[in-house]
């Protein structure tokens, strides 16, 4: 555990003015060739012709309508799959970070049945817009790494300069790399990954996003500097900027409420998670949950959200209805439960133990462990895939 920790840690304390931001273009993802060997440019699918939900507005152009207004995750229900991803074998995909390789799991067995090398440093597994594809961000060897989910092929790499994480607008116009060190957030094709516009920040390691309901803007959390960006997505502009009100603050993930109207932003050094008003972005407030706060998955019923917090290995469960926690899981002899996401039934929480070399299967029901799966060295940002949903906004999985 010691020695996974102090390679991991030092990404965390490269100097701020080493640090750099980044954010790529949010694009709908591509497909492989027949052999799964290069990226084919493949169209996105036609948003679905349906009227737009009364009290819903308008929402950015070319984006999917919203299905349920107080619920921005109506899509996401248990095993409501799309028809591209029904035909998917049912796998969670594990980047490990120092081993520079992933470990495929069957959900089923809990066995790892394969382990496909990638580039330098993977630190996310990435579901592409149009749900063909999984983009391996390999973060120190400046390149993305293709894999179709069909047959679990691994495509050529495309060259991406420090893709941290990987964001989609909700239009699929455009990926949006998280250039974390190079301080960009970098807009681009959604099929070739080539650039289309750069976005400079001022700010220091720019990680997680998540899109307004509408799709009109994106909350950024940049975890060196302790601050949140409010950008554009169609202008591609930072339009406003904060820093967070706790010392030594190091935002994580972020995800925003089923009714839209809240986001909430994972520190993993204030220990809890932050509430902010998007539409005003106004000063947040912080809610204590535990040591190491980090990830953060929304139930099946869009009724609760898992909050893994790795410094004490545990998993806190906030209630949306009653605007609290109401649980708090404890992994049996310790762990250090990190990013994942959710089975398609919505009855297992898949998590990596980043300092620990495993994976951790939850029940989401009981909060029990159900398995604890060696992997290789730095598991990081796991995929859990397929998922319910019409479209992938990024990152581990964020469906709507």
């Amino acid at each position: 555990m010691v020695r996974v920790t102090v390679h991991l840690t030092k990404r965390s304390m490269i100097p701020l003015a080493a640090a750099l931001l980044a954010a790529v273009a949010a694009v709908a993802g591509c497909g492989l060739t027949g052999d799964g060997a290069t990226p084919k440019a493949a169209a996105p699918p036609a948003a679905p012709k349906k009227a737009v939900a009364p009290g819903v507005p308008a929402g950015l152009p070319g984006m999917p309508p919203v299905l349920n207004p107080k619920d921005i995750y109506a899509a996401d229900r248990p095993n409501q799959l799309s028809p591209v991803v029904k035909g998917f074998p049912s796998r969670v995909y594990v980047p490990n970070t120092l081993s520079n390789t992933v470990s495929v799991i069957d959900p089923k067995t809990y066995k790892v049945v394969e382990t496909i090398p990638v580039g330098k440093h993977p630190q996310h597994v990435v579901p592409s817009w149009d749900l063909k594809t999984l983009w391996v961000n390999n973060n120190q060897g400046h390149t993305l790494t293709p894999i179709d989910p069909a047959t679990g092929t691994r495509g050529k790499d495309v060259e991406v300069h420090d893709p941290y994480n990987l964001y989609f607008t909700p239009n699929g116009k455009y990926a949006v790399v998280m250039a974390s060190l190079d301080r960009e957030l970098v807009f681009r094709d959604p099929h070739t990954m080539k650039r289309v516009h750069t976005e400079p920040v001022s700010c220091y390691g720019v990680n997680h996003a998540d899109f307004s309901a509408d799709g009109r803007y994106f909350i950024v959390s940049c975890e060196f500097s302790g601050e949140l960006l409010k950008v554009d997505t169609e202008k591609m502009k930072v339009v406003a900027q904060q820093k967070l009100p706790f010392s030594g603050a190091m935002p994580q993930d972020v995800k925003l409420s089923p009714d839209g109207k809240t986001f909430y932003i994972a520190d993993m050094m204030a220990h809890g998670m932050w509430a902010l008003d998007g539409e005003k972005f106004t000063t947040p407030k912080l809610l204590p949950t535990g040591k190491g706060c980090h990830g953060l998955y929304i139930s099946r019923d869009s009724k609760e959200m898992y909050v893994p917090n790795r410094g004490e290995g545990s998993i806190s469960v906030f209630d949306f209805g009653q605007d609290k926690l109401t649980k708090k899981w404890w992994l049996p002899d310790g762990g250090s439960p990190d990013m994942g996401g959710i089975s398609a039934d919505g009855k297992v929480l898949w998590l990596s133990g980043r300092y620990d070399s495993e994976v951790y299967a939850i029940d989401t029901a009981t909060g029990k462990q159900l398995a604890r799966i060696p992997v290789g060295d730095g598991p990081h940002g796991l995929a859990v895939y397929p998922q319910p949903g019409r479209y992938s906004l990024g990152h581990t999985g964020v469906f709507r």
